[in-house]
């Protein structure tokens, strides 16, 4: 009986309290025991609109925010679409990265026209003082000071000063100046909807740009929208249209004053093609219609100034049909939704031009028509009385590149032999691993070896015919009596040329063999690109090079034979004897 009229009690005292409106304590140990046995439960799922605990009310949040998740989450989804953007291939997606959205308002141009909500800042002095800011009100008036109300909605910004300074004189003397200026514009909600990432109400300024809130939204879609058909309405009626190619082409952009309401809308997107080859701008170009012509694509792909000739890759279902038309020609060429255009630089060569370096009298370099042999040109060249004429050198960038691959194919091989070799015991292990140390540095010192590029161009007959490359160098050397003596020797040097002298004697001249020299493996390089084995071939002549490889002492007899392939290569095609 007594806990009925306690429990009794307690209701009448919580009514009372609510019928007061005083607020009643909760009882702490409720909401801890349901958490408790509901905390197996998943949390119930939140209602669309209902602000959750440490996040903002999205019922009453301002507009735009309920565009993307809030927060951090709706940052990181901007960022992502701003990413996206930039990484499109749609010509103009790159314009919404973020840039007008996030960056301060421009300043009010002298252009803008106030309307109902702006705010301006009248300041007098002199006899008179008076600093407020004035709102303009439903009706486009402000209330100026012993004035009464002035008209000022649809006055343009510029003609502000002057407008209101001749209301005031109606008042005022002369000696009491008057400054007004247009302290803010009036915040909108504008309705960003159509083709846009992310369709929603975006707060901003009258006075912000059209491209203020397309960014704000994430930017145009570049797979559904266009770029050609933006939209300002206000109600049922189109204000302006807009075409941001002239804003990205001719930087046009003509002033669209947004009000509270007014809906930007992107309309879907129209025909398209792919331009890539020789394009400043390769991307992919939309135009208004099916069908669009080649002279007005080229007009926003801007076609670097060596192009040629266009190819054409029709969009025509199941079966390819390319056009390849030159560039002077293509005037009447349409182009319609989903074709490919490429520009290319399809010139053949006319001339060609070879530099002549060494012992001459004459010019250095020499255009050749295309198809000029060697021999055209001595013919033309007059050399001096310490040419070596039998030993003229011609050196070519392409067979450098040839050498060069030839050179990093035989290391890339040798490396991979080096590091699946197997082992059979852990003593031959540790013997492979050193060696595998060793011939990776050595590679590696490899791979920066150039060679020279030098062609053999053999007797006269045979070097007069052989055709001429753009860009190749015609050495003449000089008599200059001296054998150069290089590798593994004590002391690389020069030595006088002598007939009585062997290949023995030229290195015993240059202090003799290295400690790690093959005294078996001697290289005679001539000046006219032909190399001779010193072992069966001892005669040297003036102008000559002697290379003395080095010692390849490995436990595993293809590593040694393979280093030795590459070792005697690189003498070859670069002169250089490289050690391991």
């Amino acid at each position: 009986m007594m806990h009925r009229l306690l429990v009794g009690g307690l209701c009448a005292l919580a009514f009372q309290a609510l019928a007061q409106g005083t607020p009643t304590k909760p009882v702490p140990a409720v909401r801890p025991a349901f958490d408790a046995a509901n905390a197996d439960l998943p949390a119930p799922a939140p209602m669309h609109g209902a602000a959750q605990p440490g996040q903002p009310d999205r019922a009453n949040a301002p507009a735009g925010t309920g565009a993307a998740p809030p927060g951090a989450t709706q940052t990181a989804a901007r960022d992502a679409d701003h990413r996206a953007n930039a990484a499109s291939d749609v010509f103009g997606a790159q314009l919404f990265s973020g840039a007008f959205s996030n960056g301060t308002h421009a300043p009010f141009n002298p252009d803008y026209v106030v309307s109902i909500g702006d705010r301006l800042r009248l300041r007098m002095w002199g006899g008179f003082d008076f600093d407020a800011v004035l709102t303009v009100d439903a009706q486009g008036n402000i209330f100026l000071p012993h004035a009464g109300p002035m008209q000022v909605a649809g006055i343009a910004n510029g003609r502000v000063q002057a407008a209101v300074t001749s209301a005031l004189r109606r008042v005022f003397t002369p000696h009491v100046a008057v400054y007004v200026g247009l302290e803010s514009a009036k915040p909108v909600r504008v309705f960003v909807a159509g083709f846009v990432r992310h369709p929603g109400m975006y707060d901003g300024t009258s006075n912000d740009s059209v491209l203020h809130y397309l960014d704000s939204a994430g930017g145009i879609d570049p797979e559904r929208g266009s770029f050609l058909d933006v939209q300002i309405k206000r109600g049922h009626a189109v204000r302006a249209h807009l075409n941001l190619y002239d804003f990205l082409l001719r930087g046009e952009l003509p002033a669209a004053q947004l009000g509270d309401g007014d809906v930007i809308f992107i309309g879907p997107r129209q025909g398209t093609a792919r331009v890539s080859g020789l394009a400043g701008n390769a991307k992919r170009f939309e135009f208004a219609g099916a069908a669009s012509t080649l002279p007005a694509l080229a007009a926003a792909a801007r076609p670097a100034p060596d192009v040629t000739h266009v190819r054409i890759t029709r969009n025509t279902g199941t079966l390819s049909e390319v056009e390849y038309v030159a560039l002077a020609d293509s005037g009447g060429v349409i182009v319609r939704d989903g074709d490919q255009v490429a520009y290319t630089a399809d010139k053949r060569p006319g001339t060609i031009t070879v530099r002549v370096e060494g012992e001459h009298d004459g010019q250095q370099e020499y255009v050749l028509p295309y198809g000029s042999r060697v021999g055209a040109l001595l013919a033309r060249i007059q050399t001096s009385e310490r040419a070596a004429r039998d030993d003229i050198q011609l050196y070519r960038a392409s067979v450098k590149q040839r050498q060069k691959e030839l050179l990093q194919a035989q290391l890339r091989n040798l490396e991979a032999a080096v590091l699946t070799a197997r082992s059979g015991t852990e003593e031959e292990a540790r013997l492979r691993r050193e060696e595998a140390a060793m011939v990776l540095q050595w590679v590696e010192r490899a791979r920066h070896i150039e060679p020279l590029g030098q062609v053999v161009l053999g007797r006269d007959d045979v070097r007069g015919n052989l055709l001429l490359e753009n860009g190749d160098v015609l050495r003449i050397p000089v008599k200059d009596g001296l054998v150069l003596v290089g590798g593994e020797v004590l002391f690389p040097n020069a030595v006088a040329a002598a007939p009585s002298l062997s290949v023995g004697d030229y290195i015993a001249q240059a202090g003799g063999f290295t400690q790690h020299a093959n005294s078996s493996r001697i290289v005679i390089a001539h000046q006219d690109g032909t190399f001779a084995d010193g072992r069966r071939d001892r005669t040297v002549v003036a102008g000559d090079q002697v290379l003395v490889l080095p010692k390849v002492d490995f436990k595993t007899r293809q590593f040694a034979k393979d280093v030795f392939q590459i070792l005697f290569q690189i003498a070859v095609s670069a002169k250089v004897a490289l050690g391991l």
